[in-house]
């Protein structure tokens, strides 16, 4: 018993940790994407030829944009041979004939800095995933899913980092970034699944199953995930367009922007009657654990407002640019862990009702 205790501790502990560090590399991105440093190193996964990148121009050779530009470029010839050789030649087409890969990005210290940093931490969090699956080890014998989870896990945290490198070598193509930001969240779900999962089973609290909140609570899931990945994209459009104005015209952004704005602002008014109808029902459970989860999405939700609001109306701010998106994610991170606690309160209340007749 102390064995098992002691397991699930050890796990417990790497995991939480790898949970916040994960939700931290969301911001620590928001921040490269606000501050226009995604391509402050034009080349993965060193940073310009080096593991430690420069601090000065006079550190590079007189054509290193020329160079690295070319450098992308052959990488980009390679990814669309084997996309066009695996069938996928309109991806591969579109990837090597995008106009991005073909701008040069001029040196700049904090830029290269603040990207440099983006990347130690995606190098944390790869270790801390490999303390997570080697830790889960142990559930093999007694619940091998925790290990599978914590396994996928750490196969896609390699996944993303292969995709950071064709982030950078297209030259911050948009449709990687939305895809980039979409493992993210999965990979968060991943974990948080893994981490609860070991512990439920030292949990003794019982709900009635409701369909109805089942399928709410997917339905506020599902809606919100949709909801960063537009988010996302009309990210993408900004960059566009403060790369066309610049910085001095940032109160001109909004009223420059297209349909994924209205969009997602439109949305969010469904997304956030969805949420009040969910924290209705959850409420009128009276269960402690689902009490605390709800209180902190409808926290959350409305810090969402705030900065979204923020954005729209007062020449988006960067500095709430990053903390949109990341509290996006803790949104989500939120909902799922009421769909856990939910789901393992609720079986176990289906099996007791089962075993008493």
């Amino acid at each position: 018993m102390v064995n098992t205790s002691s397991k699930y501790k050890r796990f417990r502990r790497i995991g939480v940790l790898t949970v916040f560090a994960v939700y931290f590399l969301i911001l620590v991105g928001g921040i490269v994407r606000s501050t226009g440093s995604g391509m402050g190193c034009p080349d993965w996964p060193k940073c310009f030829g080096s593991w430690i990148p420069p601090t000065n121009v006079n550190q590079l050779p007189e054509d290193y944009l020329e160079v690295y530009k070319q450098k992308r470029i052959e990488k980009n010839q390679k990814l669309g041979g084997y996309l066009e050789s695996a069938g996928f030649e309109e991806i591969g087409a579109y990837i090597f004939s995008h106009p991005s890969q073909y701008i040069e990005t001029e040196f700049n210290a904090t830029k290269t800095w603040i990207e440099y940093l983006n990347r130690v931490v995606g190098v944390i969090i790869g270790i801390l995933i490999f303390l997570t699956l080697l830790y889960s080890v142990p559930f093999l014998k007694t619940d091998p899913t925790v290990f599978y989870l914590s396994l996928i896990s750490f196969i896609l945290v390699g996944i993303e980092g292969w995709l950071g490198s064709i982030v950078v070598s297209t030259n911050l193509l948009p449709i990687t970034i939305t895809i980039h930001m979409a493992l993210a969240l999965v990979l968060v779900a991943l974990l948080q699944y893994a981490v609860v999962r070991a512990g439920e089973r030292n949990t003794e609290t019982t709900i009635p199953f409701s369909n109805r909140l089942n399928v709410t609570i997917w339905a506020v899931l599902i809606s919100t995930f949709w909801q960063i990945l537009i988010g996302t994209q009309l990210r993408e459009e900004v960059d566009i367009i403060a790369y066309t104005l610049g910085d001095a015209r940032r109160a001109e952004w909004i009223e420059n922007l297209g349909s994924s704005f209205y969009i997602h602002r439109s949305f969010s008014i469904v997304v956030l009657a969805l949420h009040v109808y969910l924290a209705y029902l959850l409420y009128k459970l009276k269960n402690e654990r689902l009490n605390f989860w709800t209180h902190t999405m409808l926290v959350i939700v409305g810090l969402e407002i705030i900065f979204g609001i923020i954005l729209s109306y007062f020449a988006m701010p960067p500095f709430f640019q990053p903390l949109h998106l990341t509290f996006a994610a803790l949104l989500f991170g939120a909902q799922f862990m009421i769909l856990i606690v939910y789901k393992y309160a609720s079986k176990k209340a289906v099996k007791q009702s089962v075993a008493l007749v």
